[in-house]
Formats: structure tokens, sequence, C-alpha cells
């Protein structure tokens, strides 16, 4: 199976969220099945180009890309992933991708005003990258809105291509609320006949174009990031966001396929970044982290009495923080600790802020993005807290898993997959349904009264830890998926 796989971002090179660690973990396990992967990203200027030996593609030299009524000059790049071994294809522009930061612009905190342009381009030129690589291919597989117009620009303009006759598409959603809506003259950038934007047209959303709209209709097969993430976004508006009809339409080629880990990685038993290893046959190393990490935030030491529930998030509405923020006064009246890592937005600095002011014993913030402290926290805490408004799949809750850090979570998208609710005996963590702060509460003080039974706390840390979460399976399911479009294309 040869698939070429393209991406804003990966790991270890470019990150902004969970979509860089799929794209970076995902191709690893594919070429362990026996995949043969290409991945194709932006050279942004954030990449650390000596750190990861990227050289100058000897094969492919720069090319330039109509844009409209002028053109781009695409470099090429290429590296190979030290983790996975896969080839690594990375595309320049000084126009573009000569930014301090992936999507936003740092002084206005929104997209760039050219997004559009930019990730136009960089679908453009991977195209015809692939071309001029000759690279023979089964699958391209896109990641969210920043590829998806790539199935509806192979279909259009690029099936009479030998390379491109019998090529599959596979769209991956991993967040919906992002969705790439511009202006029609996208069309014009993109390559695409004007004469494609019509009502009800793969390209047309209410007078505008919208990447992921074209995307489920042009892919062969969607696939989002859970079971339960794959139901909500076809059959309710409020995670639909206004595609819920097409997805539905479609949902006979949709699918969720749960993320998976890196156990390489994120594994308590080696993991170089956190100060005492320890596993389920062990654990007294968990409680030397729980130390570190309250010496990192400057909060007094309470010993196994006192649980530590830990954040790591973008600071955004998304991720419940709204009901943190109506909660604040009953949470920090509780018997427990809190560290937040995380940045994101304005308002919630200043809630995160102002709590850590208020109780400089009980609350830690660190308003910042951290690998190595990510990692301190998920081996340091007791509970890990999610309570997001909605979830395609999440990671945090499976590095918690790992790590026997019990999640409090809300039963959404990938949380309600993947955390099975404490009952006293059986299950993995603490869950609620309703979106209210109440709920929330209930939860958190459910978790509280049963870490205050340390011979059962155990028992839920061992079992939680007992889980695989790893990219393994999710792998096998995702190859499947590429079966099934390689033998639909054969058809046709």
């Amino acid at each position: 199976m040869k698939i070429v796989m393209f991406a804003a971002e990966a790991v270890p090179y470019a990150k902004v969220g969970g979509l860089a660690d799929v794209v970076g973990a995902l191709p690893k396990a594919l070429a362990k099945l026996g995949a043969q992967l290409v991945t194709v990203i932006p050279a942004h200027r954030t990449i650390d180009f000596r750190k990861f030996q990227i050289k100058r593609c000897a094969e492919v030299p720069g090319f330039d890309v109509p844009m409209k009524a002028s053109v781009e000059r695409a470099e090429v790049f290429q590296a190979r992933n030290p983790e996975s071994g896969v080839d690594v294809f990375l595309i320049g522009s000084r126009a573009y991708f000569n930014r301090s930061t992936i999507y936003d612009d740092p002084e206005t905190r929104e997209g760039y005003a050219d997004n559009m342009e930019r990730f136009v381009f960089f679908m453009k030129s991977g195209l015809e990258l692939v071309s001029r690589l000759g690279l023979p291919v089964d699958i391209i597989h896109c990641h969210d809105s920043h590829t998806a117009l790539i199935p509806g620009m192979i279909n259009v303009n690029h099936r009479s291509h030998p390379l491109f006759a019998r090529v599959g598409t596979l769209l991956t959603i991993h967040n919906l609320a992002h969705q790439g809506l511009y202006p029609k003259d996208a069309l014009d950038y993109a390559g695409i006949d004007p004469g494609h934007f019509y009502p009800t047209s793969p390209f047309e959303y209410w007078g505008k174009v919208n990447f992921m709209k074209a995307g489920i209709l042009c892919a062969d097969k969607v696939n989002t990031v859970s079971q339960t993430y794959s139901v909500e976004i076809r059959t309710d508006h409020e995670f639909g966001m206004g595609l819920e009809g097409i997805l539905n339409d479609r949902k006979e080629d949709l699918s969720g396929i749960v993320n998976g880990i890196d156990y390489d990685e994120w594994n308590p038993e080696t993991d170089p970044l956190i100060p005492a290893r320890f596993s389920s046959r062990d654990l007294s190393g968990k409680e030397k982290c729980k130390r570190h990490l309250l010496e990192q935030f400057g909060l007094p030491g309470r010993g196994d009495r006192v649980p530590l529930i830990g954040i790591i998030s973008r600071l955004a509405d998304q991720k419940g923080f709204d009901l943190i923020e109506e909660a604040a006064e009953e949470i920090t009246a509780l018997d427990m600790q809190l560290v937040v890592l995380g940045t994101g937005q304005e308002k919630y600095h200043d809630l995160f802020t102002r709590i850590a002011r208020q109780y400089p014993d009980k609350v830690g913030i660190r308003l910042a993005f951290d690998n190595a402290l990510a990692h301190q926290i998920e081996a340091g805490c007791d509970l890990f807290l999610m309570p997001s408004k909605f979830e395609p799949c999440g990671l945090n809750q499976l590095y918690s898993l790992r790590y026997g850090t019990i999640p409090v979570v809300r039963a959404t998208g990938g949380l309600a997959d993947t955390v099975a609710g404490y009952d006293g005996d059986g299950g993995t963590g603490f869950c609620f349904s309703g979106y209210t702060a109440e709920e929330m509460m209930a939860a958190i003080r459910k978790a509280l009264a049963a870490y205050s039974d340390r011979a059962r706390w155990q028992a839920l840390m061992l079992q939680a830890m007992s889980q695989d979460w790893s990219w393994d399976r999710s792998a096998r399911e995702y190859m499947n998926l590429y079966g099934k479009i390689r033998d639909l294309r054969f058809e046709i």
C-alpha cells in the first residue's frame, strides 16, 4: 500500500495541536504493517532544519506555482523522520511560510489574512511534487481543512494524468470547527474552473468556498478520529456546524477510527522527561513525580492525602473552560491542588492568573507550550480534567491512562469512546454527560471521594494503565480503510 499523507503540521517538525501528533505517529505504525509512506508538510520557518537534517531535495528542484494572476516559487526540502524512517517532503515559500507561527497572526491572534492562499499554494505544489517525483500512489490521505481541497483538485484537474487516474483519496476530519471558509475566488487560486461554483456543488457553500465541504463530497472516503464523533457530526447541528446534512448523506462512506498514542514516547517505564520511572508493577516512582511537579509549580507538598489535578490544553471555550470559570469558587474550595499548562484565549489567561494569585498553595499555572512539562504533569498528577464541549478524539486522556492519572471527562466524542466510567469496581475514569458546571463538579467530587480509598484507587490506576490505546490497533483499521478505497477506485 503506497500512501502520500498531506498535513499542515507533523511532529517532530512542527506542532500546534493533536493533528501534529497523529501525522507524526500514524505513518510510523503504518510502516510497521508494510505500507510505503511519504509525508508532505509546509516548510514552516519555525522548523529547526539543522536539528532534523533537512536538506534541499536533489531530485526535485524548485518550481513555479500559478496563483491566480501571479506566480509563487515552491522550494522543496527533504528529511527522514528519525523515529519512523518515513520520508518527509517540506514545501517552502518565502511569501507564505516564512512566518513566526503556523496558523495565526501573533498581532491579531486570528488566522493570517492570507491563509486561503497559503494552503491553496501548499495543496497545489504538493500535488505537483508528487507528479514530479513520479511516485506510484494508491492513496492520498488528507488531514483537515488545510488539505481538504486536494480530492476536489484531483477529481477536476488531475484524473487524466496517469499517476492520478486511479489514486484513492481519504479525508480525515480532526476538528470540524475549522472548515476553511473563504471567498469564491479561492477557486481561481486553486485553478478550478469557476463553472464548478454553483448551489449544491461541492465547491459552493452559502456564496463562499468551504474547503471541508469540498473534501467531504469529493474524497472517496471520509473518517474522523472517534466513532462517537462520527455520529455526532452527522446527527447534531451543534457538532456538525452546518455540514451535518452532507455528512449524513455520506454516512455509508463516513467512519470513525480512534487515534492512538506512541507508546515509545509516552511510556512511564522509559520516559526520559520525567524525574522517576514507574510501571503497573512498581508505582513508587509516581509519588516522586508528584513531588517534583509540585516543586516545579511552587506548590507545597501535601503527601498522598490531597489529590493533584492536571490540565494541559488550549485554553478555549471548546475545551470546557467556561465551565471551569463558572465553578472556580467551588473548585478552589475543595481539598485538592491544581496545575494548568497551556495558552489560548486571553480571558482564560486572566482567569487562571487570578486564581493562582488568590490560592498560591492550591493552584499553579504555566501559560506556555512545554513538552517536557506536559510529560511531567501526566506522570505526577493523580487526576486529569477534560470537560470539553466537544472533543473529536482527544489525546491527553490516553496519555493519562498510560501514566495511571485518572481522567475526569465529559462523555463526548473520543472521550466517550476511550474513558469508561468508574462504578466503584470497574472503569477507567469519571464521566459526566450534560455540559453544565453542576455535572462537572459532581464528577470531580466523585473522583475525590474515590481517591480517599487508597486500595480501590490503586486498583483503578492499574486498570487504567492496562488499557491498550497504541497506534498498532488504529493503524490496522486505517489499512483496512485504505484497502476499501483502493478496491473502490479499481472498480471505477
